[in-house]
Order: structure tokens, then sequence, then C-alpha cells
């Protein structure tokens, strides 16, 4: 962590120089991340790259290869993602120092993908059917199982061991997560699991300027799950307040994959195990002392009100689905 704390503008130049090699501008533009460091980088031709430097622990080196080889598997099904770079020796992740990686993508402009007409949603449909197929090659063996008793409990693990609060509160957050993830768990058929983005909301999607097409960002919570997770974050509501857009999506995605209609009673749950996954992120932001905190962030009235969403989600989850 400490060389990954410490990382600046000489540093990063040097290693897209000898990376690359080629040579670059002094110019080096930090670039928005609350996990890892990413920062723009002009080179002498005019281009730009933008490299990203992986935060020391939260991946293996396996499971960074198996983010990769799934967005290479993705460039060669011409599904319209940035892949990483490559250098003469075909690797595109390197060690800039001890524990800490890093992959350099050429930049790439657009804007978010949004306010969609029922073609757009028919060709985001299209777009995940064709991700998902990509999946079905392989399973990985090093990446998060997004399910239930896996994913969540692993975020609940880390929640309780490191928010600072009092012992009520641990105790009652446990008891209600606990009593959540019971439930839920019995849905999931595990059989219909893919690769997935997992990460799959309207930032993660983007348009190039003066085209129509569309192109997928930021893999680095890739998956295995179900493909409906990379489906119902990108609805506008719920699903009974997004039947127009669901069904153009579905329409477009059915056009090339099948897809389990079953599966979308999974979508509640999935926004529960959203709530758990969010609530752990924060608390590994707090738990890092080189980020800069939120003076209400991580207090006790900042986790009464997660403990409120969890509660009231899963009343949501008994009213609709009677569980």
């Amino acid at each position: 962590m400490h060389n990954f704390h410490k990382l600046g503008p000489d540093r990063v130049m040097d290693l897209v120089e000898r990376v690359m090699d080629v040579r670059v501008e002094p110019v080096c533009r930090p670039l928005t991340s609350y996990i890892n460091r990413v920062y723009e980088v002009l080179l002498e031709n005019g281009e730009a790259v933008v490299i990203k430097f992986y935060r020391p622990g939260r991946w293996s080196l396996e499971a960074l290869d198996e983010e990769h080889e799934f967005v290479f598997d993705l460039k060669d099904a011409d599904v319209p993602v940035v892949a990483p770079l490559l250098d003469q020796h075909g690797d595109s992740l390197f060690e800039e120092s001890e524990n800490l990686w890093c992959a350099i993508y050429p930049r790439r402009r657009g804007r978010p993908f949004e306010d969609l007409d029922d073609a757009g949603w028919q060709e985001l449909g299209r777009t995940l059917a064709r991700v998902h197929l990509a999946g079905d090659e392989c399973v990985p063996e090093n990446r998060m199982i997004w399910h239930p008793e896996e994913a969540s409990q692993v975020h609940l693990d880390f929640i309780l061991d490191h928010v600072e609060s009092d012992p009520d509160f641990c105790d009652r957050y446990e008891d209600a997560a606990g009593e959540l993830l019971d439930a839920i768990s019995p849905l999931f058929d595990e059989s219909i699991y893919t690769r997935i983005h997992g990460d799959m909301h309207s930032a993660n999607l983007m348009r190039r300027p003066g085209t129509q097409g569309i192109f997928l960002i930021d893999f680095d919570d890739m998956a295995f799950g179900p493909p409906v997770q990379d489906l119902w974050m990108l609805l506008p509501d719920v699903v009974d307040n997004s039947q127009r857009e669901l069904q153009h999506l579905l329409h477009g995605y059915h056009q090339l994959r099948e897809f389990d209609y079953e599966s979308l009673r999974w979508v509640e749950p999935l926004r529960a195990m959203r709530f758990i996954h969010f609530s752990a992120w924060c608390a590994q932001q707090q738990a890092d002392s080189a980020r800069q905190r939120d003076p209400e962030f991580g207090n006790a009235a900042w986790w009464n009100r997660e403990l409120a969403s969890l509660c009231d989600q899963r009343e949501r989850i008994r009213d609709t689905l009677g569980i």
C-alpha cells in the first residue's frame, strides 16, 4: 500500500515510457477513481493513454488476469469494449513495484449512455447478450461468485470487521443482513451463471461522439453470476415501473441469447445484495487511511440509515416474493 499511496506523475510517466517504449509529454492528469489510481498521460505523438493502478490486496494477480481474459474475449467477439494495450511480449499487466500492478488503455472519449428510446434499449439488450455469450466460454476460478452465500457473506464479514460503531448496532446489522441472506439464498440457481460485467450501470456505458455505437468500460468488478445482474441496474426504476424499458431490453437480448425470465424474481434480492456491497465498499474506503473522509461518512447516523434501507428492502422482498 505504501507504493500505491506514494504514486506521483514522475513514476507514472516513467512506467508508460518503459512499458510502451514511447516518449511522453510532461502531462499526467489524475482521473476520478474511488478504489484504484487512474491517470491520463499524453504521448509525444499527441495521442493519450489511461493507466490504471490496481489497489493492492483487492484482487489477486490471477483474478486480474481473468478480468483481462474476459475483456479480450469480448474484443475477439467484436463486443465494443476498451481493451488494455499489450507490450512487445504480449503482456497486459505490469508490475510497477512489488505487488503494485497496472494496465494501460487507449483513451476513448464518450458520453454517458442515457435517455434511450425503444430502439436504444433493444440495442443495449443485444450488446449485453453478446457480453454473456462470450462469458459462457469459460468459468473463472478466482473471481467473486455473485451469490448471497458467497459475495454478500464476504461483504457482510468485512462490514462487521471494520465498522466503527457500537456493538449493539453491529448485532442489529448482522441479524438483519443474516435474515435477509438466509431468505434469498434458496432462490439462486447457479446453473445459469456466466461471466458478467458485475457493475453494469449507466456510467459504465458510453456513447462515442458522432456515432450511434456504445462501448463498455470498467470490468473491475467482473464476476461469475446471473445475467440478470447486468440488466437490472440499468432500469430507471423498480421492475413494475420499468416495464417498457425492460420489454425492449429483453426483446433485444432474446434475439441473440436465451434469457431465464424466472430470474427476474431475483431483482429485488440482487438490490439487497447491492446495499450490502455498497456498505462494504464504503467501509473499505473508511479503512483506507489515505482516503479523504466525508465528516458524516461512517458515523452512527450514517450506518443507521444503511441499516434502515436494508430493513426496508427486506420488507419489499417479503411483500413481493412472499419470503
